[in-house]
């Protein structure tokens, strides 16, 4: 007998484990599904040779590119999601990212809910998610109803020398947005240790304000929410109309099981929720679930990045690097009347970060030097919706991914401008080996900010959810991860598809009547 739910949440990252957080406090039975396990807590956690050189925790799948070349995808399945190695770099979208915005590559199109519908939810997901940051100090910076939650991350010294210099230069920088459970004047409060093991690794000590530790397990203190790992979830079907989800099939270790609920949600990931729509074709939905606008898994998104390493002309013996950021180009330049993007401080490397991407012949001690002197940057452009960069499935289930960049141009130029700054920064291009590449951008398979392949709109005919991430076509199935982006902006995602969770998480107390039981919850607690 199929075991039925109130509400069954597909994935649990940033979009799902928060709307799970977001409903366990109402009494609805909730079932949380999670294709992976949990991520093992082992010394390898901060090991750069184990995470980047022999990428311990990347899926062992192949995805295919438009040539049917295969590549293995940099995706991680676990409770949390990505959100178990991101950086944990929490921006609000600027306010003009949510109206159409004109680009080198093209025009950027307008959300169907603006920055103010979403403010009070940006405000309650960086309380939730611990965000660190100084309001006031980033020239685009959108209104905010407050202050953030908590003081900004400090710099230490290399990094505040470094802001310094952008300062004579005449530049705006600020303290990133980051979500971390640290108390600098009181160090026993928090989990994290202000170590180098933060950017691209798991952390050993929860420090890192990530979904499993902030949302699932608080849900899973109820009752009624229950989590199955190692839960992938292969197919959904309607009932006879196709109006309604009626059966989540999981494929759990080789045996198929059979789930269903009143409300199905999916936040399986911006290529994964796709692919899963698409799987799920039937003679109701012969193009994919959800999909008669056939826009599921077309403007597909993954922003232009590029890291930098800079050569400090002095030694960086900086732990915490990622606490600065620069956005003085984010809508243009002296030269440039379009927007060129956001600069970003990475993780530390170290020799084993750099060996990871250097030929096999590079000298050690070339790379003991860089990895000491290194100062490392991390530049992000808007990427553009098209719709032909696009998810697709195979007869056999496989995901092929096609892409192709279409704002390139802002990027070359956002490049341009930080080497252009290196100097004055004490920084230099020379004695640098040419294998070591100073600028590189991030492959195909690198998906950590995709998003765009089931957006949100008004008009069905052109968008698969509506403004409440509710599927057009469906009366009980939702979106609630990246893919729901109609635009990508040039800011981490991450924090965005957290406060849209907890929207869609208020909608659809409403919907379900579950308002009085989470009240009754919230007064509870107040006594108690």
């Amino acid at each position: 007998m199929t075991e039925h739910y109130d509400v069954i949440i597909i994935g649990s990252g940033a979009g799902g484990g928060t709307l799970a957080y977001r409903l366990a406090p109402t009494g609805l039975k909730i079932l949380l599904l999670e294709r992976g396990g949990y991520l093992p807590r082992e010394p390898e956690n901060w090991d750069a040779n184990e995470v980047f050189g022999k990428e311990r925790y990347v899926a062992k799948e192949l995805w295919y590119d438009k040539h049917g070349t295969p590549f293995r995808p940099h995706a991680q399945y676990f409770v949390g999601g990505n959100t178990k190695v991101y950086g944990a770099i929490l921006f609000r979208l600027r306010e003009r990212d949510f109206g159409e915005v004109r680009h080198y590559g093209g025009v950027s199109p307008a959300w169907p809910i603006s920055y103010a519908d979403l403010e009070p939810y940006y405000t309650e997901a960086e309380r939730l998610y611990l965000v660190h940051g100084q309001h006031g100090e980033d020239p685009t910076e959108p209104p905010r109803s407050g202050p953030f939650p908590y003081p900004a991350v400090s710099h230490e010294p290399r990094i505040q020398q470094l802001h310094d210099d952008l300062v004579r230069a005449g530049h705006q920088p600020f303290h990133l947005p980051v979500g971390v459970d640290l108390d600098e004047n009181d160090p026993e409060k928090g989990r994290c240790v202000r170590c180098a093991k933060f950017d691209g690794f798991p952390c050993l000590a929860d420090g890192k304000a990530d979904a499993h530790v902030l949302c699932v397990r608080p849900a899973l203190r109820h009752d009624n929410v229950s989590l199955r790992t190692h839960s992938r979830v292969s197919r959904l079907e309607t009932d006879s109309s196709g109006r309604t989800v009626t059966r989540v099939v999981v494929d759990y270790g080789g045996f198929e099981e059979t789930f269903s609920a009143d409300t199905i949600v999916v936040s399986c990931g911006g290529v994964n929720s796709a692919a899963l729509l698409l799987r799920s074709a039937s003679d109701k939905h012969p193009r994919g679930l959800a999909n008669s606008s056939d826009v599921v898994g077309r403007h597909y998104m993954a922003h232009l990045n590029s890291a930098v390493i800079a050569i400090s002309q002095t030694p960086n013996p900086t732990k915490f690097q990622k606490t600065l950021g620069l956005n003085d180009f984010y809508w243009g330049a002296e030269d440039s009347d379009l927007p060129l993007g956001h600069i970003q401080m990475l993780g530390k490397s170290d020799k084993s970060i750099l060996r990871a991407g250097a030929p096999w012949f590079a000298p050690g001690l070339a790379l003991d030097y860089l990895a000491r002197h290194a100062i490392d940057f991390w530049l992000t452009t808007e990427d553009l919706p098209h719709p032909d960069n696009r998810v697709t499935v195979d007869r056999q289930g496989n995901i092929h991914l096609a892409k192709t960049y279409l704002n390139i141009e802002p990027h070359k130029r956002l490049l341009a401008k930080l080497k252009g700054l290196l100097g004055p920064l004490g920084c230099h291009e020379t004695a640098i080996p040419r294998w070591s590449v100073l600028d590189q951008q991030i492959p195909l398979a690198g998906i950590a900010h995709n998003c765009g392949t089931v957006r949100f709109g008004a008009d069905p005919r052109t968008s698969a959810l509506d403004a409440n991430c509710k599927a057009h076509d469906l009366d009980n199935l939702y979106v609630v991860d990246t893919s729901f982006f109609p635009s990508s902006s040039a800011v981490n995602p991450a924090l965005t598809a957290m406060a849209n969770a907890l929207r869609v998480g208020d909608h659809l107390i409403e919907r379900l009547g579950a308002r009085s039981a989470l009240r009754a919850e919230e007064e509870e607690v107040t006594v108690s």
